[in-house]
């Protein structure tokens, strides 16, 4: 439908239009007449002007002319060259001008007179000027009301049809609510089809919403609420709401999820998950306005409001002993680590993640399964007072000085008798008291105190004293080895040293690096490929296809295997994408004499299409639990 505005424009230009073409062919039409106006007077005047020169003189011609006509220019001359008249009107306009015909001339030859006339119609294109200036007025006038008129009209038609879609939409969404009587609603049968249609759409789109919310705000394996869900529970409910004054945050961080994935693969560490979910569940339950959140793979958050941190003390203890309980009946290392933090409405949320995070520090430098409240608040605003670094820092560092360190070895079983395989060796690290540290916490904690390359030379001195001590020279063993290390210049120049005071040992190490790693420095990297090459010893680049290396990168660096990433392994036997993309790599990576490898391969259909796609060797549960080197 149009606007009165949109009328309004259509209207003048169509007004314009008309009032251009009228004017046109008015003025065609006047001028036509005055044209036929001035021939007739030519007559009359030839014979008044015969008429006066018989009876008078010349000069009095022009006189006698001027009062029986107008003119709007007049001049008489004697063909000898004589001039008598010559009178032109200034007065008239330029649509007088434009409409008035061309002059006219009479010669009387008994007189030897000639005149040029041409008659002044001022009055009859005043007459029609005001005419059409009175037709554009009304045409003007007259769109304007049209317009007003079909803009007011079609606004009440619209206007009931929109009362009517209204009434209709809520009696859709309100069906129990009465409709009202409306005279000018007219009833559409296909309107309220469509209706109908809207209504299903509708409950759909209702349907679609509640769904996404739960995707959104769940996580799908324990059905905790998600990180989303937490950072926005903590803004609506806590900042801004003052039902919740104060309380306790607790993070809890499953300390064996990356080792349990890597060793029995990720079946296992769902299971392991859920089982520690359940624990955190039901000691929850005995806390009212309790919220469990699961905020990343490894950490769980419990909210406990309105509690003081000697009260959720009890329910981190309670979690300790189920943790023990459970780690006893699943013959784990250790099960969770807990840090709690007090909060109130002046607290930043990412304040107290800091804070949570340095009570588990400290809780995983005491004792397995252990808990810390963190009720030093200052702590984070300190560079020499970090409690939990500090920890970390003595116990790494307990560890280098007491090479408390045991080695587990997981083999890879080649695909065919023509592949070089290995056995990848695992590092696990002791406290004080003999007890098993969480692996990738403790990696972690040396690469943020910058102690990683002191273990990982920890790591190759045990391998290779193993190695000569229990004589294992007949398989090869790989050696996992941090991006960091590989690119320090001093630890370089000691690997090389010590592996040419190995020639029996160099040639069965391989070591591993991952692709990211790798990429950090290429030139460096490349340094370090040569230089175990020269010495006899392999590389592996694990974790491949997660970066967007090419195979030029490879094809300079000539590692010797290349270990696909799990995420194209797992499930590899229903999902054709990744069957497709892992056999292009294959062709590949053997066109460019690099093994191909397979990690985390824990079913037999998994092996057996890995097998297909002529993968050199598989790594996983299925294929070997680790053992002691």
């Amino acid at each position: 439908m149009y606007t009165f505005s949109q009328l309004l424009i259509r209207n003048t230009v169509l007004g314009v239009l008309f009032s251009i073409t009228m004017a046109v062919l008015s003025l065609t039409v006047l001028s036509s007449y005055l044209e036929q106006v001035q021939q007739d007077s030519q007559q009359t005047i030839r014979s008044l002007a015969t008429q006066t020169l018989n009876n008078t003189e010349a000069n009095l011609l022009s006189k006698t002319l001027q009062r029986s006509f107008t003119f709007q220019q007049l001049n008489i001359d004697i063909i000898s060259g004589d001039k008598l008249t010559n009178y032109k009107n200034s007065k008239t306009n330029f649509l007088v001008n434009l409409v008035s015909p061309q002059p006219k001339q009479i010669i009387i030859k008994d007189h030897q007179v000639k005149i040029s006339y041409l008659l002044d119609f001022s009055k009859q294109v005043s007459l029609v000027s005001t005419i059409i200036l009175i037709m554009i007025a009304a045409t003007a006038l007259f769109l304007t009301l049209s317009a007003y008129l079909s803009t007011t009209k079609y606004k009440r038609i619209f206007d009931g049809f929109n009362r009517q879609i209204k009434q209709e939409i809520d009696h859709v969404m309100k069906p129990d609510v009465a409709r009202g009587a409306d005279p000018d609603i007219v009833e559409i049968p296909e309107l309220k089809k469509g209706l109908s249609e809207i209504h299903q759409l509708i409950e759909s789109q209702v349907e679609n919403s509640s769904a996404l919310e739960k995707e959104a705000y769940y996580e799908k394996l324990t059905g905790f609420y998600n990180r989303n869900a937490f950072v926005q529970f903590y803004e609506n409910k806590i900042n801004q709401n003052d039902e919740i004054e104060f309380g306790v945050l607790l993070i809890t961080r499953c300390s064996e999820l990356q080792t349990i994935n890597q060793i029995h693969g990720y079946h296992e560490g769902d299971k392991y998950i859920l089982a520690v979910a359940e624990i955190m569940k039901k000691s929850a339950q005995k806390y009212q306005g309790a919220e469990l959140f699961r905020i990343n793979s490894s950490d769980f958050a419990t909210i406990i409001p309105n509690t003081k941190l000697q009260d959720a003390e009890e329910y981190a203890k309670d979690l300790s002993r189920q943790f023990d309980d459970f780690q006893t009946s699943s013959e784990l290392d250790s099960v969770a680590n807990t840090g709690l933090v007090y909060f109130d409405k002046q607290k930043p949320l990412g304040e107290l993640l800091a804070l949570a995070d340095t009570g588990i520090s400290v809780a995983q430098t005491q004792q397995v399964n252990s808990y810390h409240s963190q009720r030093d608040t200052d702590i984070l605003k300190s560079t020499s007072a970090n409690y939990g670094n500090q920890n970390w820092r003595q116990e790494i560092d307990g560890v280098l000085e007491n090479e408390r360190i045991i080695l587990l070895v997981q083999h890879i079983k080649p695909s065919n008798r023509n592949t070089r395989a290995y056995g990848e060796i695992l590092a696990r690290f002791l406290n004080s008291n003999e007890e098993m540290l969480p692996t990738a916490s403790f990696i972690a904690m040396a690469e943020k105190l910058d102690r990683i390359v002191a273990v990982d030379k920890l790591v190759i001195e045990t391998a290779i004293a193993e190695i000569n001590n229990k004589n294992l020279y007949d398989q090869s063993y790989g050696i996992n080895i941090s991006a960091r290390t590989i690119h320090d210049e001093q630890f370089l120049v000691w690997l090389e040293r010590r592996l040419l005071r190995e020639p029996k040992v160099a040639p069965k190490l391989v070591f591993e690096i991952t692709e990211y790693g790798l990429q950090q420095n290429i030139r460096t990297s490349k340094r370090f490929i040569d230089m175990l090459h020269r010495v006899g010893s392999r590389i592996t680049v694990e974790r491949f296809g997660v970066g967007l290396t090419s195979f030029k990168f490879f094809r300079d660096l000539k590692p010797d295997f290349i270990k696909m990433d799990a995420t194209y392994t797992r499930d590899i036997d229903e999902d054709k994408n990744n069957q497709y993309f892992l056999r292009l790599m294959v062709d590949l990576a053997h066109r460019l004499s690099i093994y191909v490898l397979a990690e985390s391969v824990e079913t037999q259909e998994e092996k057996h299409t890995l097998e297909r796609l002529f993968v050199d060797g598989c790594q996983g549960f299925y294929i070997g639990k680790p053992q002691n080197l």
